[in-house]
């Protein structure tokens, strides 16, 4: 009897174990589609001057609003909790969309944030507030901007500008409040990481398919 439960243990428990856990990081490898191809923002420019795309890039998207400063708590949160953890990756980025007009408000959150971190990957695009209300609306979103043009939400959008959540129930989550602590550590920070796995496991297998 003992010699079987010492068998079972160095043998077939492992491989149990092995088979329950892949089984379950394989059903969690890929987060949902919720809009596919949202539209770029090649036509609207930094506070450099210089053109964002969504293309090719693991993106955080947000919207602004023109009230920044008054809501600069959630730009320091995304900043410690999703930005700091993932912003070595290759192909990440922040884009916040920021009515025209904002720009030295812009100014002094980046100064704020740059006292922690580096904010190359933090990008802010300037648009007219009728621009980016289509462009939100091209979302295809339950959740609306507030008179301010701005959502303490923010979104995960894939390289091929598919955004992207997780499945609740029978509705999808389409963004994570970023003035909501639990949001970010409980969900997004999952989400991000997932989403960041499935690329990580797409390069691998590209790499892979190369050398055969």
């Amino acid at each position: 009897m003992k010699k079987n439960l010492v068998l079972f243990i160095l043998f077939i428990f492992p491989i149990v174990a092995y088979l329950f856990f892949a089984t379950g990081v394989n059903s969690f490898m890929f987060l949902p589609t919720v809009t596919r191809s949202v539209p770029d923002l090649a036509n609207w420019k930094s506070l450099n001057g210089e053109t964002v795309t969504l293309n090719k890039k693991i993106t955080i998207l947000g919207f602004t609003g023109n009230e920044l400063v008054k809501n600069k708590g959630n730009y320091f949160n995304l900043n410690q909790k999703i930005y700091n953890k993932n912003r070595d990756f290759k192909d990440f980025q922040f884009v916040m969309v920021t009515p025209v007009g904002t720009e030295d408000q812009v100014r002094e959150i980046l100064r704020g944030l740059d006292d922690l971190t580096d904010t190359s990957k933090w990008r802010f695009v300037f648009a007219p507030t009728n621009e980016i209300q289509e462009f939100y609306n091209a979302l295809k979103l339950k959740g609306k901007l507030d008179s301010h043009f701005g959502t303490p939400n923010v979104f995960i959008i894939d390289k091929k500008r598919n955004l992207r959540g997780r499945k609740d129930k029978d509705e999808y989550k389409e963004g994570y409040d970023a003035s909501s602590n639990p949001d970010l550590y409980n969900e997004m920070t999952d989400d991000v990481k997932v989403i960041l796995a499935e690329y990580r496991l797409a390069l691998k297998k590209n790499n892979a398919d190369r050398q055969i």
